[in-house]
């Protein structure tokens, strides 16, 4: 056969198209997907409206009550397919990645890599215990067995498009669901058109998945919709709370993951050269846009200007640039709003009395690699999540104190401490306020294979991830089965 083949994500899937099911025609205003680093168009898709999710509904609900009939082992078949596809496709999906999200391609490969063991996990689902047995009289059979919730509206963002649309998306397809995804346009094709591909090359039947990139507005008509019965929503705690409010105005479950203000603690025992490239690593690490990302660097007051000193050079030596570059570690923001919202937060933190030891200067469309330190309560970048590549320092006397400081924030999503006496590290942790905690760690890590949240503004209480998939993505239903009818006294 002559010519080159096909690509996977070639633009004729999605030009002029929804992929509703299956792609199909749509007249939706186009949105221009852009490099991050160059600035140049990728590709020009079509962006859902309100209207379209009144026209995938009913394509949802019929589809996946013909899917909830499916043999577990014909289920578990398609993921296991879509798995097969995302190694088959890696070079072509990291690509998109890198140039859709300024990743570099160690973020692009984790982001692939996540993908394929939430779908492993997903098959895997179907083979595990589906209900329980519950105490009862004889001749009396008393269980509960999960059921599906029906339609699920998965709401992502785009700083982990795939890993963050895919851990949703996965299960609640898994455990009988039809589900709505809407990605961030801005990462339209990798935090959505790629996985309808996926699943669509992998055979799940026709209408189970729609993938509607849109803006708020259709995020609204998720949260309102009355065919749809649960939303999971991953981004700024902002426009979480809007979500829940609608949600919860609509007796609809909700799963929000949110914002974060991340504490690692370095106490006085601690090797600094690897709690430095724990700070570097938590603070940097995709621009900072992470919602796990090192927001606060509690470092004790003995070894605090040691650490800062360390940061201070990793932070020089950076390489910034084009992520699609060999070498280099620290890629574009998503955005010039972004860009300048951190900008504008170091110089009023620096203003506020806060000490500026590398970076600080916006370098559109990039964001160096920052150090301050100084940074007190009060000052902007202690109290706010800066979502970007800046290394904040504030020094602690006492262990008391760094649980003070850890804990004085609203948000409570993951916490990290790099100590030489674990024992002293883990009595520290078990007072922190948070979802996660890592000892001897930095504070950005996920495993499709546990349970994953915050508490306080970082979320609602709610997990995804291993066994809380079935808490969040099914609900019970109890039954009871006796050979004949009881004689009531009525």
């Amino acid at each position: 056969m002559n010519g080159k083949a096909e690509a996977f994500l070639a633009q004729r899937f999605w030009e002029g198209r929804l992929f509703q099911g299956e792609w199909t025609p749509h007249d939706g205003p186009a949105y221009t997907v852009l490099d991050k680093a160059g600035g140049q168009a990728l590709t020009t898709l079509t962006l859902a409206t309100p209207a379209s999710l009144s026209f995938s509904a009913p394509k949802a609900i019929e589809a996946q009550q013909a899917w909830t009939a499916l043999p577990p082992e014909e289920r578990a078949g398609v993921f296991h397919r879509a798995a097969a596809l995302v190694e088959q496709h890696h070079d072509e999906a990291a690509d998109w990645i890198m140039r859709e999200t300024g990743a570099i391609r160690a973020k692009a490969n984790m982001e692939l890599r996540s993908a394929r063991l939430t779908l492993l996990q997903a098959a895997a689902m179907l083979g595990e215990p589906q209900g329980l047995v519950f105490p009862s009289v004889p001749g009396k059979l008393s269980y509960g067995r999960r059921m599906p919730h029906g339609i699920v509206g998965v709401i992502s963002p785009f700083n982990f498009p795939l890993t963050l649309a895919m851990r949703a998306v996965a299960p609640a397809l898994a455990v009988g669901n039809a589900v709505v995804l809407k990605p961030d346009p801005q990462t339209a094709v990798s935090g959505g058109l790629y996985i309808a591909r996926l699943f669509e090359e992998a055979g799940l039947p026709a209408g189970l998945l729609h993938v509607l990139p849109g803006g708020a507005d259709v995020g609204e008509a998720l949260c309102t919709h009355p065919a749809v019965a649960m939303v999971a929503f991953t981004g700024s705690t902002g426009a979480g709370k809007r979500v829940g409010a609608l949600c919860g105005a609509h007796l609809k479950k909700v799963s929000l993951e949110l914002g974060g203000k991340n504490s690692l603690i370095v106490l006085d025992d601690a090797d600094l050269e690897r709690a430095a490239g724990c700070a570097a690593f938590g603070a940097w690490m995709h621009q900072g846009q992470i919602c796990m990302a090192t927001g606060r660097i509690l470092a004790h007051e003995r070894i605090a200007d040691h650490l800062v000193a360390l940061l201070a050079d990793k932070a020089r030596n950076v390489r910034m640039g084009n992520p699609t570059e060999p070498d280099v570690q620290l890629g574009p923001m998503i955005n010039d709003r972004q860009l300048q919202r951190v900008d504008q937060l170091v110089r009023d933190t620096v203003a506020a009395g806060a000490r500026l030891h590398a970076g600080g200067d916006a370098r559109p469309p990039y964001y160096p690699a920052t150090v301050l330190d100084g940074v007190r309560p009060g000052m902007p970048a202690f109290d706010e999540e800066v979502f970007g590549p800046v290394a904040l320092v504030t020094s602690f006397a006492t262990d008391d104190e760094a649980v003070a400081l850890a804990n004085q924030t609203e948000y409570g999503l993951s916490a990290a401490i790099v100590s030489s006496a674990v024992d002293r590290a883990m009595a520290l942790g078990r007072r922190l306020r948070t979802g996660l905690l890592h000892i001897n760690d930095q504070t950005v890590a996920g495993d499709p294979r546990v349970p994953f949240g915050g508490v306080g503004t970082s979320g609602n209480g709610s997990r995804i991830g291993g066994p809380a998939n079935w808490d969040e993505f099914t609900q019970w239903q109890w039954v009871t089965i006796q050979e004949t009818p009881p004689l009531y006294p009525f």
